[in-house]
């Protein structure tokens, strides 16, 4: 073997150690570099959960005004259910549904034979019991005229003839109370509108047999005024207070997309519901060309009343957690919770009411994981 040779062996065995000792330098430097950048991220996690950076907003004093939401129904201002007062029969119609009546307006006639009888008949007692008076009357006249000569007739004589007399007129007059009664009757064939409206339901024909309403009767018509409707809504027991009769709300009805309405307070039941927990509001609402029917539904804004000098922050700084409602102080880079109630919500704002005062710096997006005394960066 020549000398180049072996000097070309020993050559490429010195490259080869040497790239190998490189190789394993360049290894250990990166691992030791890795081990640092993890413990350098772990450090840096760890930071992050015991000193966690925070965005801060202040507390405000000031006023808010909201709306809630709520569904309606529409009803009428006055409904009525009109029935036969005796038992008879339809004798004529004059309205139909749809109809627009006026107050005092004749709807329907009805014919009950047996009323013109029980009329002639209560109008012959009436003469027969005057027959009878006037009889006992005059005999009675007579026996005063005889009294005057002493001796004629007795005392005892004359008492009776006056108590007779006074027992006929008596039932004089309760014949004539009889047929008032009866004849009162006949005024009640003529049905007649008491308000002004629409006939909104007939259940009768010409010829119909009808009579007083039952409990599970039909009326002869139902009469809704619709000119001037009562819009009803139920509002929570948390929003109640302050409402007042010159509250104003909006409503609009998906019958009519992209019309609103407005109307103001007229009526609030001042007592809960028992089993919804909610006051009775009504609003009236002027039915201008009949656009708005009876027993359509409302998507109702009722405005709530709003507070002066109370304290807002954003809605992201409440925390609602299991255990209370509060916000998080910050004082001196440490969390402190402060338990709070809430009040009236208007977009991304919330009325709170605890332990603050305004300018008091609070987390703006809180939530229970930032345990009170913690440090924070702010």
């Amino acid at each position: 073997m020549s000398p180049c040779t072996i000097m070309n062996k020993r050559s490429t065995t010195i490259l080869a150690g040497l790239a190998l000792t490189i190789s394993l330098l360049l290894g250990a430097c990166h691992s030791d570099q890795k081990e640092k950048e993890d413990a350098k991220q772990q450090q840096e996690q760890q930071d992050a959960l015991d000193f966690p950076a925070v965005s801060v907003a202040d507390v405000e004093n000031g006023k808010l005004s909201s709306s809630i939401a709520v569904p309606g129904e529409l009803l009428p201002y006055q409904q009525v259910d009109l029935y036969a007062k005796i038992n008879s029969y339809v004798k004529k119609l004059m309205v139909d549904i749809g109809s627009q009546v006026y107050a005092g307006q004749l709807l329907v006639t009805l014919d009950a034979p047996e009323i013109n009888s029980q009329l002639a008949g209560a109008q012959s007692r009436i003469k027969q019991q005057e027959a009878i008076y006037f009889a006992s009357k005059a005999t009675y006249d007579r026996l005063v005229n005889t009294s005057r000569t002493p001796g004629t007739i007795s005392q005892n004589d004359l008492e009776q003839a006056e108590a007779k007399k006074n027992a006929d007129y008596a039932n004089v007059e309760a014949a004539k109370s009889a047929y008032k009664e009866v004849s009162s009757g006949v005024g009640y064939l003529n049905i007649r509108a008491p308000f002004d409206g629409v006939i909104t339901t007939r259940n009768i024909n010409p010829g119909a047999y009808v009579g007083p309403g039952g409990k599970n009767a039909d009326p002869l018509f139902v009469l809704q005024d619709q000119s001037r409707l009562r819009l009803v809504v139920s509002v929570p027991e948390s929003y109640v207070g302050g409402l007042t009769h010159k509250s104003e709300v909006k409503f609009t009805v998906r019958e009519l997309p992209g019309q609103k309405f407005t109307a103001k307070i007229a009526r609030l039941a001042g007592a809960l519901d028992e089993k919804l927990r909610s006051e009775r509001v009504e609003m009236d609402v002027y039915n201008k060309g009949n656009k708005l029917l009876p027993h359509m539904y409302a998507d109702v804004e009722v405005p709530l009343p709003s507070h002066d000098s109370t304290l807002i922050v954003p809605k992201s700084a409440v925390v609602s957690s299991t255990e209370k409602v509060f916000v998080v102080k910050v004082v001196n880079h440490h969390a402190q919770w402060v338990e709070v109630k809430k009040g009236f919500q208007a977009g991304d704002k919330m009325e709170i009411y605890g332990d603050l005062k305004a300018g008091d710096k609070v987390v703006k997006n809180a939530t229970d994981e930032i345990r009170d005394g913690q440090k924070v960066k702010d």
